[in-house]
C-alpha cells in the first residue's frame, strides 16, 4: 500500500526486490522457533538425556541468531553454527531440530560458493560427534551414559550427506538461472543494437539520398532565382517533392518503434520502385539509364528492401561525390544470385569518389546480412562502380509464374 501513494514500502520488502531472496532474519527466526519447539517435545521423548536449561535454551537461540549474517559471511557463520551445535551435543542435551541451524549456514556457504567451508564444518561436527559419543561420553554428562550406537551415527552421517547433496544442487541450478539471465540479456542487448543499427542505416540510406537531391535544387533555385524564376520554381516544386517523400519514407521507419504486433502501415520500398528512384536522380541533375538482364523474380521484402537501398545509396553517392552527370543501373537475374551494378564515368570530386562513410558501410552491411557482398572501387577506365550480389537461395523467394 505504501508504493501505492508513492512512498517507498518496508526495507524488507526492499531486499527482496534487490536480492531476489527474503530477509534473513525472517528464516531464522522461523528456524529459531522450530529449535525451541521441537527440542522440548525432543526433551520428553528422551528421557537419558539431560534436560534443557537456561543454557540449552541460549545455545538453541545462539545458533540461529548467528544465521541473521550467514549471507555477508557465510564462512564464519556455517563454523560458529557447527562449533554451537558441537557444545549443545557435549552438554549432553536432547537430540533435536538443533541440527536444523547447522543445515541453513551449510546450504547458505554452498549456495554463496564457499563449499569447502560448509564440508570442513560439517566434518568438524561429525568427527567431533565421533568423539563425543564414542570416547569422551565418559567425562561428559549425562552420567551414565554409554556409547552411541553405531546405526545412530550412520544415520546422521546419511542426514549430512543428503543435506550437502541438496545444496549442491540448489547451488548448480542457481548457476544454471544466473547463466541462463545472463545469455537472455545478452541476446536482448544484441536484438536492441542490431535494431538500432537498422533503424540507423534505413533513416541514413533515405535521408543522404533526399538531402542529396534538395540540396541540388535549392543550388539550382537560387542560382536561377532572379534570372530564370520558372526554373527556380521547377526546383522549388522538386524540393518540396523530395522533402515529402523523405518525410513519409521516416515516418515508415519510425513506425518500427511502435508497439510490437504492429505492421507496417505501408510496404517497404523495393525494386519496383526504380522508376522512382530515376526521376529523382534526373530531378538532381542526372541521366540514369536502367537495365534489366534475365527473368526477374519475386523477391522476400527484405531482400527487396535491402536491393532498393543500395541502388538508391549508390546514386547518392553519384550525385555527391561524382562530377559525371550520368549513371548506369544494371539489374542482372543470374541463376542463384542477383547482381546489382552501379557505374559513374567520373571524375570525383571533393570527397573520395563513392564515398567511404556510412553510406558504403551500410550498403555492405545489407548485403552481408543476406549472405551476399559488395565491391566497390574505381573502375580502370575511370569513373567509380559499386556491385552487390545477393544470393537468391539466402531469403525465401518463389519465381513469378
Amino acid at each position: 500500500m505504501d508504493e501505492q501513494y508513492g512512498r517507498p514500502g518496508p526495507p524488507w520488502r526492499r531486499w527482496v526486490e534487490r536480492t531476489g531472496r527474503s530477509p534473513a532474519w525472517r528464516s531464522a527466526l522461523i528456524v529459531a522457533v522450530v529449535a525451541q519447539v521441537g527440542s522440548g517435545w525432543a526433551e520428553r521423548a528422551q528421557t537419558g538425556r539431560v534436560s534443557l536449561d537456561w543454557f540449552g535454551r541460549l545455545l538453541l537461540l545462539l545458533g540461529p541468531a548467528l544465521l541473521v549474517v550467514r549471507h555477508r559471511h557465510p564462512v564464519a557463520v556455517v563454523y560458529g553454527v557447527a562449533a554451537v551445535n558441537l557444545v549443545y551435543i557435549g552438554a549432553g542435551y536432547p537430540y533435536g531440530p538443533v541440527f536444523v541451524s547447522l543445515a541453513v549456514a551449510c546450504f547458505a556457504a554452498v549456495v554463496a560458493g564457499r563449499r569447502r567451508a560448509a564440508w570442513g564444518a560439517v566434518g568438524l561436527l561429525w568427527a567431533g560427534h565421533l568423539l563425543i559419543g564414542h570416547w569422551l561420553y565418559r567425562w561428559l554428562p549425562p552420567a551414565g551414559d554409554g556409547p552411541a550406537p553405531w546405526a545412530q551415527e550412520l544415520g546422521i552421517t546419511a542426514w549430512v550427506l543428503a543435506m550437502l547433496a541438496l545444496a549442491e544442487v540448489v547451488r548448480a541450478r542457481r548457476e544454471q538461472w544466473a547463466r541462463e539471465r545472463a545469455e537472455r540479456a545478452a541476446a536482448e542487448r544484441r536484438r536492441v543494437g542490431e535494431e538500432r543499427l537498422r533503424i540507423a542505416r534505413e533513416l541514413h540510406d533515405v535521408l543522404a539520398h533526399s538531402i542529396s537531391v534538395i540540396n541540388v535544387q535549392a543550388g539550382v533555385g537560387l542560382a536561377l532565382l532572379d534570372t530564370d524564376p520558372e526554373q527556380a520554381r521547377t526546383a522549388l516544386t522538386t524540393i518540396k517533392a523530395a522533402s515529402k517523400e523523405a518525410l513519409g519514407e521516416v515516418r515508415q521507419v519510425l513506425d518500427t518503434l511502435r508497439a510490437p504486433g504492429d505492421a507496417p502501415r505501408t510496404p517497404a520500398p523495393g525494386l519496383g520502385r526504380l522508376p522512382e528512384l530515376v526521376e529523382q536522380a534526373a530531378a538532381a541533375g542526372l541521366t540514369v539509364d536502367v537495365a534489366v538482364e534475365g527473368p526477374p523474380h519475386a523477391l522476400a521484402p527484405g531482400m527487396d528492401l535491402a536491393a532498393f537501398r543500395i541502388v538508391q545509396e549508390a546514386l547518392t553517392n553519384v550525385v555527391r561525390h561524382s562530377g559525371s552527370r550520368t549513371a548506369r543501373v544494371r539489374v542482372g537475374w543470374r541463376p542463384g544470385v542477383l547482381e546489382l551494378r552501379v557505374d559513374d564515368e567520373g571524375p570525383p570530386t571533393g570527397d573520395p569518389a563513392g564515398g567511404s562513410g556510412n553510406g558504403l558501410i551500410g550498403m555492405r552491411e545489407r548485403a552481408s546480412a543476406l549472405g551476399g557482398g559488395i565491391e566497390a572501387g574505381p573502375r580502370p577506365d575511370g569513373g567509380f562502380g559499386v556491385v552487390a550480389r545477393l544470393p537468391l537461395k539466402a531469403v525465401s523467394i518463389q519465381e513469378d509464374p
